[in-house]
């Protein structure tokens, strides 16, 4: 695994992009869990965030208060349990419009991974700039940005800034960017844990 004195040596040339390298992380983590806070518009959006080898469990806090949802790799099937009090569950396709993120974002694509495969495709077609280090939920960070050349968009978006954590080179924070150069997102990931042991019930609703 890399570390932040990877990244800083990734600036002088002496190694790979930090977005490389943080998506070499990634590629070893089977399992993680986060509190995802994001804004988008005037849209905002807390959730509990389990990931199991492309498994998904997203536990809302706000809004929608209490719904569950799940997603299951194998059958492309989203399980929606839209009410804490009840055990009402129905099946989606991940598709549906009405379980997108503010974003945008499907259930399938809504990984950190997916997040830094966009910012590697607009890193091998623009330029990176390591900006500094800044502190994020107590964690030191590197502060990293990724822009697109001109006219250059990745799923509406020209260019991300990144917060990567020191130990595990994972993002802390992210925030997009269109090619006006307005926020079309911002997203903070507080509390992760990779690498954990996630037991197989936490992904099924039945």
């Amino acid at each position: 695994m890399y570390y932040l004195k990877d990244l800083m040596r990734a600036e002088q040339g002496k190694t790979d992009n930090p977005i490389d390298i943080a998506l070499k992380n990634y590629e070893r983590v089977t399992t993680y869990r986060v509190t995802l806070r994001s804004k988008s518009g005037r849209s905002a959006e807390e959730i509990r965030y389990f990931y199991k080898s492309g498994y998904v469990r997203m536990e809302f806090i706000s809004p929608f208060r209490g719904a569950v949802l799940i997603y299951n790799p194998i059958k492309n099937e989203v399980i929606l349990k839209p009410f804490r009090i009840t055990n009402f569950a129905v099946p989606l396709s991940p598709d549906n419009d009405m379980i997108r993120s503010a974003a945008g974002h499907r259930v399938h694509e809504s990984d950190i991974g997916s997040m830094l495969r966009v910012a590697a495709e607009l890193r091998s077609k623009g330029t990176t700039q390591i900006i500094g280090e800044e502190m994020i939920g107590g964690r030191r960070a590197l502060l990293v940005r990724v822009t697109g050349n001109e006219h250059v968009a990745i799923s509406g978006i020209h260019a991300y800034a990144f917060w990567l954590d020191q130990e595990t080179c994972l993002p802390l924070k992210a925030v997009a960017y269109d090619l006006s150069g307005e926020s079309r997102e911002e997203i903070l990931m507080d509390d992760l844990e990779t690498n954990i042991d996630l037991p197989d019930e936490l992904f099924s609703l039945s």
